[in-house]
């Protein structure tokens, strides 16, 4: 059945349609049927031949699931530097639009794997990355036979779809990458029905992510230049010195707010180092004694990079909750192994500890979920404080 064909109920908006996706999505376990359950939802928005998702997978690879036309390229995984989008997987573009593909040498270059593109006229194409805490995890394609069918507006439409598709299928993902290398158990009903909900929370959590940051910008990034801007066109103007201040403190803030949304530190200097710079911009007291230990000669830049961040996320909730509310004068954070399968991060503070009933749940809520999804164990208990440590199964 076609995704011309296929029996679908009508909706009015795009809004209402992209809603029933992450519905459907949070009820599958696995990426083919996910992908099935949703294809007619995605055909009533963006009429297609070819939809396909690819995912990148061990290092230089990806995957490839499809619905509508079955093509060589969900048969075998692939290298990234011979798909046709490899310019999009590799950060070269922000989206890719073509009229006919068969004739673009961007998708039919010497040694891509063009030929279901060629071979079935996907001619118009769409494609546009799938992001989850701002890395590109892979791409959603859609394809038509007819040429010069899609246009902008169909791009920032596919970008919507993405957006909603990609925190589950990266879950998805990772349980089917852990089932490959035998270190995920076998899936029962309990850890199905947990999987749906971190799949929907954290859809949730990233949507809250992104509103997060636009407020960030609008209350305070444009609030300031603003200021800056009528600063600099008063008359007299402010002197240099105090213009250059104000100037430097909206860097700063929006150097926060980028490296709140983006932890690129985790990625050029490692786990430790990136938790020891923002404890201590978290800090922002000299007087707090701040201590990161890590007693496992950087076991956590072993691990795979999405579960990695997680655990980076995680720790990094742990500390704001320490900075900002507990009153602390004493924050440590420790790296060890309880054993040898174990991997611990413990975040200890010696402040007033959480309440009952905190009247802010939503940073404990976001820990849990993102524990949930990298199969790993979290406590929030009290100690003199507060004791937050997650615990994560590894290989020796």
């Amino acid at each position: 059945m076609t995704p011309h064909t296929a029996p679908r109920i009508e909706i009015d908006t795009p809004e209402a349609l992209l809603a029933q996706i992450a519905g459907r999505l949070s009820e599958e376990t696995d990426i083919v049927t996910a992908l099935g359950a949703v294809e007619a939802d995605i055909a009533q928005l963006i009429p297609f031949v070819h939809c396909d998702v690819c995912l990148l997978d061990r290092p230089g690879w990806l995957v490839s699931h499809e619905v509508g036309i079955r093509t060589r390229w969900s048969r075998a995984s692939g290298r990234v530097d011979h798909a046709p989008i490899r310019d999009l997987l590799q950060g070269r573009c922000g989206h890719m639009l073509t009229e006919d593909a068969t004739h673009d040498p961007r998708y039919t270059y010497p040694g891509a794997s063009c030929e279901p593109i060629l071979n079935h006229n996907l001619r118009s194409r769409v494609n546009v990355p799938l992001r989850v805490m701002g890395a590109t995890i892979g791409t959603l394609n859609i394809s038509d036979t007819r040429i010069g069918v899609y246009d902008a507006a169909t791009v920032a439409l596919a970008q919507q779809i993405a957006d909603v598709l990609a925190p589950s299928f990266h879950i998805l993902h990772m349980a089917e990458r852990a089932r490959r290398s035998g270190r995920a158990p076998e899936v029962g009903h309990g850890s199905e029905e947990g999987l749906r909900r971190g799949a929907l929370e954290l859809t949730q959590a990233l949507e809250h992510e992104r509103q997060r940051v636009g407020m960030d910008l609008h209350d305070q990034t444009l609030a300031d230049l603003s200021r800056l801007l009528r600063e600099v066109t008063a008359e007299p103007p402010l002197p240099r010195a105090t213009l250059a201040s104000h100037l430097s403190q909206t860097i700063t803030d929006l150097r926060r707010i980028i490296d709140e949304a983006v932890p690129t530190l985790l990625d050029l200097f490692g786990f430790a180092h990136a938790v020891r710079v923002h404890l201590e911009r978290a800090s922002g007291d000299a007087a707090t004694v701040l201590e990161v230990m890590d007693r496992t000669d950087g076991a956590p830049d072993q691990l795979d990079p999405t579960v990695r961040s997680a655990l980076f996320h995680i720790t990094q909730e742990a500390i704001n909750n320490a900075t900002r509310h507990a009153g602390a004068s004493r924050i440590t954070v420790t790296v060890d192994r309880s054993t040898a399968h174990t991997l611990t991060v413990t975040v200890q503070d010696n402040g007033c500890g959480i309440p009952a009933t905190p009247a802010r749940q939503s940073g404990l809520m976001h820990m849990r979920t993102r524990a949930r999804l990298i199969s790993a164990g979290l406590e929030v208990l009290a100690d003199h404080g507060t004791v937050v440590r997650v615990a994560l199964r590894v290989q020796s």
